[in-house]
């Protein structure tokens, strides 16, 4: 059974480590290997303990505990999994990092994932560059706690193991999921971590027009990091060729709201799963361009109706 940590007052502990440092002098000098690495055990013993002592208010709490409460010191900021070491007084902190995202449900990024989703555009962190992050770096995008995630991590695990191309399996899991918000760690489980998930979900937002929303692409609302399948509705071909710079401008320009009848993001729920989408007052057809002046916000209900109305 692996030893629990005992954190304590840290300036004791300090103490007690100089001395046993002190003290293991005397083995270092001993040509047996075994005698020195015996000798440094305690030593180690104490330096975890001394880490643990670090957070004094989760003194009697578990490591995952300790690690949660470092990250949520730490919202939105870069941290390096050594500290996670340091704090939780484990060796195996990755696994417990792993446990708060696919357990319960926080919205922790790592590293690798991180920069996937930069190079996408889709991970904005004020003050922070994300670009620089490592494999074993981490952020604590946002302190929403999302209870279903362990459900989806359990539905993902079946869908990654299918002979379906890497598109084809997020958009699967996506569509399972309609409405709720998904993380990039989900993502990029599901495409057996390929590093191209994130190209992919730009590509079924921006070439196959389904409406997956983020922070960055038309839901300012969202946390980062985070994916959202509106409905399963399909933009029409015409309007999937709007590109996403063009698509915010429409929408911050008419404060997410539909022109019609005022309805926006906040008014969703699964009885009535509209989304927000752009209409040509000049059609594509008959020569209408695809630029912020020619393109106002509707919802999907009003979208619907001003072109049976143009049918009558």
């Amino acid at each position: 059974m692996a030893r629990r940590s005992n954190p304590s007052d840290p300036t004791v502990l300090r103490q007690e480590l100089i001395a046993l440092l002190q003290n293991f002098e005397t083995q270092l000098e001993n040509p047996e290997l075994r005698v020195k690495v015996i000798g440094l055990v305690p030593s180690f013993h104490k330096l975890r303990d001394l880490g643990c002592s670090l957070m004094p208010e989760i003194d009697s709490s578990s490591g995952r505990e300790r690690i949660l409460a470092y990250f949520k010191k730490y919202l939105g900021q870069i941290i390096n999994g050594d500290e996670f070491m340091v704090v939780s007084g484990i060796h195996d902190y990755p696994r417990r990092v792993r446990e708060l995202r696919k357990q319960d449900g926080w919205q922790i990024i790592s590293g690798r994932t991180a920069k996937e989703m930069h190079q996408e555009g889709e991970l904005p962190v004020e003050g922070v560059d994300v670009s620089s992050m490592k494999p074993d770096d981490y952020i604590l995008a946002s302190d929403y706690q999302d209870k279903e995630a362990a459900f989806r991590w359990q539905f993902a695990n079946g869908i990654r193991k299918k002979k379906t191309s890497i598109q084809e399996k997020v958009i699967e899991f996506m569509r399972k999921n309609v409405g709720n918000q998904i993380n990039g760690e989900e993502l990029r489980y599901v495409a057996n971590d390929k590093s191209e998930w994130a190209r992919r979900v730009r590509e079924l937002r921006t070439e196959q027009g389904w409406p997956i929303l983020t922070k960055a692409s038309g839901r300012p609302d969202l946390p980062v990091g985070v994916y959202v399948l509106e409905s399963e509705r399909q933009s029409p071909p015409h309007d999937r060729d709007i590109s996403d710079p063009v698509r915010n401008v429409v929408l911050r320009r008419d404060n997410y709201h539909c022109i019609k009848c005022d309805w926006h993001h906040e008014l969703w729920n699964r009885s009535d799963p509209r989304h927000l989408e752009l209409h040509h007052k000049i059609h594509h057809a008959d020569g209408g361009e695809n630029t912020a002046e020619n393109l106002i916000t509707v919802c999907t209900i009003c979208h619907d109706e001003i072109h049976r109305n143009e049918r009558i």
